[in-house]
């Protein structure tokens, strides 16, 4: 393991907070060691939470330049410990997607990638509202640990070539103390932010490349098209300035991926997809977002010799094996992913009834996701546990023609009072039209 960043030799004379708040307030641009001085003055609580407020707000607000933003990633980067992976010789490439609905795709994406000779150290943070964390999500295999210590974290990648964990508290903790008052402040949307926060962690944890998927709608926290262009471009230059391979898809999210919602359903669909089977927009997005990796990796060179690799591993079954050896070296039950039938099932299944006949409009994916917390997969909702069993399933999608009284999705619960407060949420997510709309595309923009 590496870590701290060099202080300069020549002599930096520090500036008062107020002076820093004001600089930004009107425009003006940090220079690195006012970046390095906030970043330090933020770790040792030097500056007071309130002026620290004033700062986001005034970032929020202003802006920061592309150089100020990579300053802002490098020294979030150096505030803790940096994991070296030098020592393995295979390409290390991470995914970070910012959250989505029904999103299992790092579920496949990982062991799609060891199987084609790519390494990811994959480490998850918290994330943002009603997104469930990939590790809530592979929880529900008995046995299944998240926790892991760096070293355990190196060992791993060098020994199977992939790891999904929990971001340990030694990795850009400067990142985690501002993400907080991020929260408490308003300033979560902020483009650089974001970048900083993202990019300073993921580099942490050992990538030499990065696959961003932005996802843009409502069921995402970023709910303007181009604000999500804007995002995938600032990440993708801060990483080039990094010397950080970079590629960003900007994606769909005002509908569910997938077919599934919750946390055993959703790994039950991506072992479906490591079987070459599942739904079509979530193989679409694999398969894209598969083809990133492996190109970003130097391990395919051109495109079609990428989707050829990414589809030979989904059908021959080399990724579902890794899926297996992965969960193993955390100690999962590899039984559940040979029979997902292993899964606890809910107590009762009803469907959400279509109120007329016509076509699936819309749909905010963002409310099927409140409603599948409130039955009990969210730990906010269930006082820390998880109920793995909830969720809903057979989601009908935007374009599909519905009869009055078929389903436009399946509930799964165990919890009559849950089932009432979700069905408002369920209700709500859909509206129906007469005519066949047109599905928006799922990608949308390709940033390199």
């Amino acid at each position: 393991m590496s870590s701290k960043r060099n202080i300069p030799t020549r002599r930096f004379i520090k500036p008062s907070f107020n002076f820093l708040i004001e600089k930004k307030r009107d425009g003006g641009e940090f220079t690195q060691e006012e970046i390095r001085y906030i970043i330090d003055s933020t770790l040792d609580g030097e500056m007071p939470q309130h002026q620290l407020a004033a700062l986001a707000m005034a970032i929020y607000f202003s802006g920061m330049s592309a150089q100020e933003t990579a300053d802002l990633t490098e020294e979030m980067m150096l505030s803790g410990e940096v994991i070296d992976l030098s020592n393995i010789a295979k390409p290390k490439i991470d995914k970070y997607s910012t959250g989505g609905v029904g999103d299992k795709t790092s579920l496949v994406l990982v062991p799609l990638a060891m199987a084609s000779g790519v390494v990811v150290p994959m480490m998850c943070g918290v994330e943002h509202d009603y997104v469930i964390n990939t590790l809530d999500k592979l929880a529900s295999i008995p046995g299944f640990k998240g926790q892991q210590s760096a070293e355990q974290f190196a060992a791993q990648l060098g020994r199977i070539g992939g790891a999904i964990i929990a971001q340990t508290e030694d990795l850009a903790p400067a990142d985690a103390k501002f993400y907080e008052l991020r929260k408490e402040t308003g300033t979560i949307p902020s483009l650089p932010l974001i970048t900083g926060s993202v990019l300073s962690k993921k580099l942490a944890e050992g990538s030499e490349g990065l696959v961003i998927d932005v996802k843009w709608g409502n069921g995402s926290f970023i709910k303007d098209l181009e604000q999500a262009k804007q995002l995938a471009r600032s990440m993708t230059r801060v990483g080039r300035s990094m010397k950080r391979r970079c590629v960003a898809l900007v994606t769909d999210m005002n509908q569910p991926l997938g077919d599934t919602v919750g946390t055993s359903l959703e790994v039950k669909e991506a072992i479906q997809l490591l079987k070459g089977q599942g739904p079509e927009d979530m193989k679409e997005l694999v398969l894209k977002l598969g083809m990133e990796i492996v190109r970003l990796a130097g391990v395919a060179g051109s495109t079609l010799s990428a989707k050829q690799t990414v589809q030979r591993h989904l059908t021959d079954g080399s990724a579902l094996e890794k899926l297996k050896e992965l969960v193993k070296a955390q100690g999962g039950d590899t039984a559940y992913i040979d029979h997902p039938e292993k899964f606890p099932a809910a107590r009762h299944i009803r469907k959400l009834p279509a109120p007329k006949r016509g076509y699936v409009h819309t749909i905010n994916a963002a409310m099927i996701a409140r409603g599948v917390h409130l039955l009990g997969a969210g730990r906010d909702e269930n006082h820390g546990k998880v109920d793995h069993s909830v969720g809903v399933s057979e989601v009908k999608k935007v374009g599909t023609q519905v009869k009055q009284g078929e389903p436009l999705m399946m509930i799964h619960y165990n919890d009559e009072a849950k089932l009432e407060q979700a069905l408002e949420y369920f209700k709500n997510a859909y509206r129906l039209a007469p005519k066949r709309p047109t599905p928006p595309p799922l990608i949308v923009e390709r940033v390199a």
